[in-house]
């Protein structure tokens, strides 16, 4: 016992003093990104600032994987980790310290010594993308580096040949001459997405989340598929705002599916409910994962033109998973009841419940005043935003200690040390989603050298013989492709540099709607089989048939296979302006939208053949509606559905519980 005690010392002290460091670094990273923010002469090149940022989010990262391998004994992680993080930092501080030489004075060439580095960089990230993201990542961003490099290999026949990058080419195009890498990507990410995901750490730290649970809990009381409902609300919450709908079905799954199957939901349609819900937080206002800073940088528009522009489609989409997840939960006639007292030990007073809304709702309306009234600018924004946020954080609740007899000095230690810990999970949150914008940045670099996607618009135009529906459909699947795997903003980077100019250049589609096509097919990934990572995790955690699970899942978000279409051909549902004419086109593709979800989930009580037939014919009247454009068609197809509907009911009444196989 005393060996045991001995050796275990020394990895507790090394443990507690990385634990230290990872704290102390991601608040003077914190300290640089919102001085900066405020500050516009300090670093005021944009790309100097990236590789600051590069830096100081790689040394929080570096610190903290290195405390995660002390504590599991991984000493080969630890050891292979290091040097690599060493390396990007270094990179960061020589090319921040000589940046006036490096960016201004050496364009198109560097020093030996400078090609080194920018070989052990690119081997760095490649390490730190496999790390982070698996093999099928490190294919991607590996795979476009071979093909920058041996594109002349490739036939002439073959539309995507190209000239060939030398390899000095490849190290300026990556590194020497801070594009790549540090590229607008980067720097996009350092100015707007940094400063949102710091706002997310606070949220966690001071319980915005444990509220979101209790809110969606206690709606489960007044709901009768309340349990199914609170994690589809939960999910999409939380989803929105962390950017990986793999992380957030590993998050809120956790309690969430466990729950259901509690309730008496068979596991794989539980695991099917958390995967939507997942994938779907993902294009929701007013963040999307990230993904809408990225679209406003790259349209060239304000933010909050952005977040006008997905209000239509988002309200669908929640509306109509919302539909098909109580089916999914009365089809399998589970309780769906739920025990408060089993998820927290106390409840909140009203004193309590009208502090928490203060307390997180000030700083929100601070961020819509600010982006949506007076157009501030997105860092301005989230700086104010930020700084809102920590003085309702920590200073309501010393006053509600102050009221309530407890000790106000006591409560402000409490939430100092709360916001300490979010401003170290907002670095650790941020780390990963940093080290693979700034891999794709750099296959963003090769892509433009290429010429790869103007070559992708003439392929697609081709191999759809200029018909726009088959365009729209390969785009997608193209989209789904390269979704796989990928954290939202990843994924939307790639598929709007790849696939969004073709249907605006070959068949005419506003930017707003080509762009949001791909975005929503690109987060398909999430739930397309084979690969469905947010219904693997999903159904690993339900202990449930992985393809039971993906068929289950693409039964509720049937609509959303369907909603990218529905943008090309009807494209004021996705409009910078919310006019009636937006607000009217949305109506009626929601009801399409709603007949698909009924005809594939309703627990009809109908023989077997009768009900294969409603189920089929429901779906192609909800398809048309969805997407053909003449609104006399959409009108005619919601009357059929409303045929269908109100005649189920006449005979056979509201059945609530599936009595043959149409529950099937």
């Amino acid at each position: 016992m005393s060996t045991q005690s001995n050796q275990s010392s020394p990895n507790t002290i090394v443990s507690r003093g990385l634990d230290i460091s990872v704290t102390v670094s991601a608040l003077f990273f914190w300290a640089i990104v919102l001085y900066r923010s405020y500050a516009e002469g300090f670093l005021p090149s944009t790309v100097q600032y990236g590789v600051v940022f590069v830096g100081g989010i790689m040394t929080v990262y570096a610190l903290n994987e290195t405390k995660e391998a002390v504590e599991e004994r991984d000493w080969i992680d630890g050891i292979v980790l290091l040097p690599a993080s060493i390396i990007l930092i270094s990179a960061a501080v020589f090319f921040a310290t000589n940046f006036e030489l490096v960016y201004l004075q050496q364009q198109g060439y560097a020093t030996e010594h400078q090609y080194l580095l920018a070989r052990l960089i690119i081997l760095s990230i490649l390490y730190l993308t496999w790390r982070e993201f698996g093999n099928l990542f490190l294919g991607l961003v590996g795979g476009m580096i071979l093909y920058g490099m041996f594109g002349n290999y490739i036939a002439d026949s073959i539309i995507i040949s190209h000239g060939g990058m030398d390899q000095l080419t490849l190290l300026q195009t990556l590194v020497t001459d801070l594009g790549g890498f540090y590229g607008s990507l980067t720097q996009l990410t350092a100015s707007w997405i940094a400063p949102f995901l710091l706002y997310a750490g606070l949220l966690f730290a001071y319980g915005a989340f444990d509220l979101i649970l209790r809110v969606a809990i206690q709606s489960a009381k007044y709901i009768e598929s309340g349990v199914a409902q609170t994690a589809v609300l939960a999910s999409a919450v939380i989803g929105s705002i962390n950017g990986s709908y793999t992380a957030n079905a590993a998050m809120t799954g956790s309690f969430s599916i466990p729950t259901m199957k509690e309730s008496g939901m068979s596991g794989y349609r539980a695991a099917a409910i958390e995967a939507v819900a997942s994938t779907s937080g993902q294009v929701l206002p007013p963040v999307m994962g990230a993904s809408a800073f990225i679209m406003a940088s790259t349209l060239q528009t304000s933010y909050i033109n952005i977040v006008v522009a997905g209000l239509v489609p988002a309200a669908i989409l929640v509306a109509c998973i919302s539909i098909a997840v109580h089916y999914t939960a009365i089809s399998d006639q589970s309780s769906q009841s739920m025990d408060f007292e089993s998820f927290f030990d106390d409840s909140l007073t009203t004193t309590d419940k009208v502090v928490e809304t203060v307390r997180f709702g000030v700083p929100f309306l601070v961020l819509i005043g600010l982006l949506g009234v007076l157009q501030y600018t997105v860092t301005t924004s989230a700086m104010w935003t930020i700084f809102s946020m920590i003085g309702f954080g920590v200073f309501l609740p010393v006053v509600r200690a102050a009221i309530t007899g407890d000790s106000p000095l006591g409560e402000l230690v409490n939430q100092f040390w709360n916001t300490v810990h979010g401003f170290r999970r907002g670095a650790v949150i941020l780390a990963p989603i940093a080290i693979i914008l700034v891999a794709v940045s750099g296959v963003v670099g090769i892509l433009q050298v290429t010429g790869v996607p103007s070559k992708i618009a003439i392929m697609i135009m081709g191999i759809s013989g200029g018909v726009l529906l088959f365009a729209v459909l390969l785009a997608m699947a193209v989209s789904i492709l390269m979704g796989v795997g990928m954290p939202t903003a990843a994924a939307y980077v790639i598929v709007s540099v790849l696939i969004a100019p073709a249907l605006t250049n070959n068949f005419d589609i506003p930017q707003i709607a080509s762009h949001y096509t791909v975005f929503y097919a690109a987060i398909l990934a999430g739930i397309t089989p084979p690969v469905a990572t947010a219904a693997v995790v999903a159904a690993g955690i339900a202990e449930a048939n992985f393809w039971r699970t993906c068929g289950a899942a693409i039964k509720i978000a049937a609509p959303l296979f369907v909603l990218p279409v529905a943008f090309v051909y009807n494209t004021s549902l996705v409009s910078f302006s919310l006019g009636l004419t937006t607000i009217w086109v949305g109506l009626l593709v929601l009801l399409g939208a709603i007949a698909i979800i009924y005809g594939l989930n309703y627990p009809f009580s109908l023989g077997f053949w009768q009900t294969v037939l409603a189920r089929i014919g429901l779906s192609v009247v909800g398809v048309v509606v969805m997407v053909h454009p003449n609104h006399i068609v959409k009108i005619v197809g919601i009357a059929v559905f409303a045929a269908v509907f109100f005649g189920e009911k006449m005979l056979y009444g509201d059945m609530d519980r599936p009595t043959t196989g149409g529950a099937q």
